[in-house]
């Protein structure tokens, strides 16, 4: 198998951030009647496009920082929240976390973090003063909710596009 990260049509930097995309013969050659979606994500050349975020480090080492749908834009400044996530999971008193990104009227987006809580003593501003401790401000949220459970799909899966649906409104 093949592996490349891409930005737009061309190869990024090593070390940069960008889409992971894999050719190979056990790569699949499209989706059942779906030509449209095939076209979006399989390049005439074989390419599949990932939907991943990933980076090549100096050893040859791909580690992957998130999904593309996933990535918050907010003020020009990319925010991955696999990062956060791994963060807020580690604060005593919580269970997971999901990040999104919603729309804002200053920043065009705005980091979000829904928290299920382990303690229902674990308050939003507990979580918002460790990210202001270990984060750059454009990273931090805006605004932390704290839920009883995450939404998930029949798999099992945190579904964010409906966390992004719901709160889509926040800040307007």
């Amino acid at each position: 198998v093949e592996l490349r990260i891409m930005d737009a049509e061309s190869e990024v930097e090593q070390g940069e951030i960008g889409t992971i995309e894999v050719r190979g013969a056990n790569v699949f050659k499209g989706y059942w009647q779906m030509p449209e979606k095939t076209a979006e994500e399989l390049r005439p050349d074989g390419w599949f496009i990932t939907g991943d975020l990933g980076q090549i480090d100096a050893d040859g080492y791909v580690s992957i920082v998130g999904r593309g749908k996933d990535l918050i834009i907010t003020g020009g400044f990319n925010v991955y929240p696999k990062e956060l996530e791994s963060l807020i999971d580690d604060i005593d008193g919580v269970l997971e976390s999901a990040v999104i990104g919603v729309p804002h009227p200053d920043f065009g987006e705005a980091v979000v973090a829904v928290v299920v809580p382990s303690n229902p003593a674990l308050s939003a501003e507990a979580v918002q003063a460790v990210a202001a401790e270990k984060l750059a401000k454009f990273k931090q949220p805006k605004h932390v909710l704290l839920l009883p459970e995450l939404p998930r799909n029949t798999m099992g899966k945190v579904q964010k596009k409906a966390l992004r649906d719901t709160y889509a409104n926040l800040f307007t």
